[in-house]
């Protein structure tokens, strides 16, 4: 009776009193390091604010560039799509991220591992252990399993699986800025080839008309209707305009080559490859872009998704602040030697909770957290320079398309004296004052140049 009655005496273990008390303990040592004053400043800029706010219907399609109706730069294309190293190592960064989010889940759920050990050694005599073991040596084998698993009360590894898939999901946006730049690269670089080609053909029958032209004015200068001014003139455009062939040829060459690293095939197999511009079917771009079409551009996307990936990270680092939970369960068997291991009683099991709750740690936290803030910043302020950069591309790019169709309206004069004689068998004439010859470009998207040449002279004419 007296010993039930002093057990009875015995203080609960688990009063309400203790729990409460053990409950409000992790709360006060909370406030022994403290998240307050840090986080993000930057602010990210809307797609409205630098776009027109206007419906748009007419969404690019995937294959865009079936537009120009080429099959030539439809086979570039793709080729470039599937093998270009871009594109490859965007794919790799996928796989990467996609690794990253299964490793992050992965600490969602609870954790059960195996093991077997087992240890021969002898037992001393002057520790605790029962005189039928001390001196002896003999085997100490353990089987057991064991599990964890953590209670993410405060949404630290939910923020870390929510940071890694938005860093999926911005290598995927990433993936498909890539593609849209070597598709866009390769139609650039073929009509630019196609361009070049053009001029080309335009210089071959400007230098054939030249060249007609000196005869004329040879013949003339041998009729005497025309001076050595003329002459010279007439066979001074050849060597400009076999100039200009050799640097198209050259411009030629380098587009050429440019399309089969794009492509990644060999240079021989284009080496021929003659496109042209008169069959492309020029599409109709819409005069303002949209902010939500704006907004939905590849690389834009990408960069949104770094910003959430990052503010992801300040919210993983922010839970560190606050207590972790942990519990720990096992049961197996084990024995001190191996003809006992697998009796009735060698069983054995247990529970293992606990709380780890960071009190000081010279200001870690606090730094790891302004490192976050300012990796968020950092991802607004690219963003915002993507968003500006493609408005201003945009407005640019058309600026370029007009100036292609306007005249600049450059005209340069070039003056030159004359004074030149000639005598016919029965007739001597001198002639002086000034040649003008006005040159006038316009900046078609060919390059075209139209020359003009005039000339005001004084003859003498003496008859012999």
């Amino acid at each position: 009776m007296k010993k039930t009655a002093a057990l009875r005496r015995r203080p609960r273990l688990w009063s309400p009193r203790r729990l409460l008390v053990l409950g409000l303990l992790p709360l006060w040592l909370a406030g022994c390091i403290s998240s307050a004053g840090l986080g993000p400043t930057a602010t990210r800029l809307e797609a409205s604010q630098v776009a027109a706010e206007s419906e748009f219907t007419a969404w690019p399609d995937e294959h865009w560039w079936q537009i120009f109706g080429d099959p030539e730069l439809d086979r570039l294309i793709e080729l470039a799509l599937v093998a270009n190293p871009d594109l490859e190592l965007a794919r790799a960064r996928i796989e990467q991220a996609d690794a990253a989010v299964g490793l992050t889940h992965s600490q969602l759920l609870p954790q059960l591992s195996f093991g077997v050990d087992t240890t021969y050694q002898r037992y001393s005599e002057h520790k605790l252990f029962p005189d039928s073991v001390a001196g002896s040596h003999d085997l100490d084998s353990t089987v057991e399993f064991k599990g964890s698993y953590e209670f993410d009360f405060f949404g630290r590894n939910h923020a870390a699986v929510a940071a890694a898939t938005s860093a999926r999901r911005a290598s995927q946006a990433a993936q498909q800025a890539a593609r849209v730049a070597v598709a866009t690269h390769v139609a650039h670089v073929y009509f630019e080839l196609a361009r070049y080609v053009g001029d080309r053909a335009v210089v071959a029958d400007t230098r054939r008309q030249r060249e007609k032209i000196l005869k004329l004015v040879q013949a003339r200068v041998a009729l005497g209707l025309d001076s050595n001014v003329e002459l010279r003139q007439a066979e001074g455009a050849l060597p400009q305009i076999d100039g200009e062939v050799a640097l198209l040829d050259e411009n030629i060459a380098l587009m050429r080559s440019a399309l089969a690293e794009l492509a990644v095939i060999d240079p021989v197999t284009i080496a021929s490859l003659t496109p042209s511009l008169t069959t492309v079917v020029a599409p109709l771009l819409p005069g303002a872009i949209p902010s939500d079409l704006l907004a939905r551009r590849a690389d834009i996307s990408a960069a949104r998704w770094r910003i959430e990936a990052s503010l992801r990270g300040t919210d993983l680092i922010k839970a560190e602040f606050y207590p972790s939970v942990n519990l720990t369960v096992f049961g197996g068997i084990g024995a001190l030697g191996l003809a006992s291991l697998f009796e009735a009683g060698s069983g054995l099991y247990g529970l293992s909770p606990s709380l780890r709750l960071p009190v000081f740690d010279g200001d870690r936290l606090r730094s790891q957290l302004k490192l976050a803030s300012a990796e968020v910043d950092r991802a607004i302020a690219e963003y915002n320079h993507s968003l500006l950069a493609a408005v201003e591309y945009r407005h640019s790019k058309t600026s370029y398309d007009q100036q292609l169709v306007i005249p600049n309206r450059e005209i340069s004069r070039v003056p030159q004296d004359i004074r030149t004689h000639y005598q016919e068998p029965t007739d001597y004439q001198e002639e002086t004052g000034k040649t003008l010859t006005l040159t006038l470009n316009h900046a078609f998207a060919n390059g075209m140049k139209f020359t003009a040449a005039g000339r005001v002279v004084r003859s003498e004419d003496d008859a012999i």
